[in-house]
């Protein structure tokens, strides 16, 4: 015998299937999906002298960023777009050997039209800037490196930044190039823990950091 209320269970279930299909008005709705990661879509990759580079923003000063040796270009991703905010042109090359970095302040300058250039480096990023700064002391214009490994001679005027932990091994890095180097806006920021270069952007000194570096950035060079 067939029953009344047959017909309108039936209506019932496919409504409730075609709510799930449609994922519902419910606020987990897409939890499980996971976050998107890597550059923003208002990233650009750029192809430089043998090798590409990460362009962020357009603005009238520049900030070149070489990262660790184990990380990329797409690793200074919060990073840059905190520093683009302010104002510059930020280029992160790929290549972080003197090539690398000579084809991004070129293009800064060249392609970009920026007026200063900033060298921003990390760990391998940063000591690669010191040996092609000791050459060319003026290609930059500021100088900011998270804990660079080796103590070099020759570096221009220009203000400089240096920044490391204080419980990592290269911490007298820092502070020997902070006290040697000539001109006289060096600063030093040695922050708590043994996070080292980039891997401070993952710790509890993160603000701190990222901090010290915009207020130099929009210093007054």
């Amino acid at each position: 015998m067939r029953r009344p209320w047959f017909p309108a269970l039936l209506v019932l279930v496919a409504l409730a299937l075609v709510a799930v299909g449609c994922g519902g008005d419910s606020d987990e709705q897409g939890a499980d999906v996971p976050a998107e990661t890597g550059p923003s879509a208002a990233v650009e990759r750029v192809e430089l002298d043998g090798t590409s580079a990460l362009v962020w923003g357009d603005g009238p000063r520049g900030a070149l960023l070489a990262h660790g040796a184990a990380f990329d270009a797409s690793s200074w991703q919060d990073q840059a777009d905190q520093i683009s905010a302010l104002g510059f042109t930020v280029l992160a090359v790929e290549d972080i050997g003197h090539d690398g970095l000579l084809a991004g302040e070129a293009y800064l300058r060249d392609d970009a039209g920026v007026g200063d250039v900033a060298f921003i480096g990390g760990s391998a990023g940063a000591d690669s800037m010191l040996s092609l700064l000791s050459e060319q002391p003026d290609l930059a214009d500021q100088v900011i490196l998270l804990s660079p490994n080796r103590v070099v001679e020759g570096l221009g005027t220009q203000p400089k930044l240096f920044i490391a932990s204080v419980d990592e091994a290269v911490t007298d890095v820092s502070t020997e190039l902070a006290d040697s180097s000539l001109g006289d806006q060096n600063e030093l920021l040695i922050v708590p823990g043994s996070a080292h270069a980039q891997n401070m952007f993952a710790s509890d000194q993160a603000d701190a950091v990222i901090g010290a570096i915009l207020e130099r950035l929009d210093s007054p060079s």
